[in-house]
């Protein structure tokens, strides 16, 4: 029988320490994106915590993500800068134009959406990050474009 990768990455911390949660937690979310139910469930076991205690650990935390990230993980900034240059109305139009809420990924898988309290680019505020690139000086009627643009490409590449 194989290991899944879950257990592969469990397999680097042999000794089941409180404190390699967190490390644990991060690894696990690197591989797979997000934490699943079941990666939750073996740390616990491993750890020797029941899976409310890691639950309640990882939502403490802005970094862990609980749903499969979409093929485009766009991340709209609220830092002051940001918010100063309208990021608050960016999200909206986002929020609107894909029917999701932060935290959440479209039914087709295509786009997830995640708030992030600042990119460290303030000067190209305000800013949305898709897959880790910067898109800068973003207003509601470049970010629909941005949007249509990546659906039209999605789409075509299924």
């Amino acid at each position: 029988m194989s290991m899944t990768a879950i257990e592969q990455v469990i397999e680097k911390y042999p000794e089941a320490r409180r404190e390699y949660l967190i490390p644990l937690l991060q690894d696990i979310q690197s591989l797979e994106g997000y934490l699943s139910k079941e990666s939750v469930v073996k740390v616990g076991q491993h750890l020797k915590l029941p899976a409310s205690k890691i639950y309640g650990v990882a939502t403490f935390y802005n970094q862990f993500r609980f749903n499969a990230p979409g093929k485009y993980h766009i991340q709209v900034c609220r830092g002051t800068a940001c918010h100063v240059k309208g990021s608050s109305s960016l999200l909206d139009t986002v929020t609107r134009e894909l029917k999701i809420k932060p935290g959440q990924t479209t039914r087709d898988g295509l786009f997830s959406l995640e708030v992030v309290a600042c990119l460290g680019a303030c000067g190209l505020a305000p800013l949305v990050c898709i897959n880790g690139e910067f898109h800068a000086s973003v207003d509601n009627k470049k970010i629909k474009k941005i949007l249509k643009g990546l659906t039209t490409e999605g789409k075509k590449n299924e």
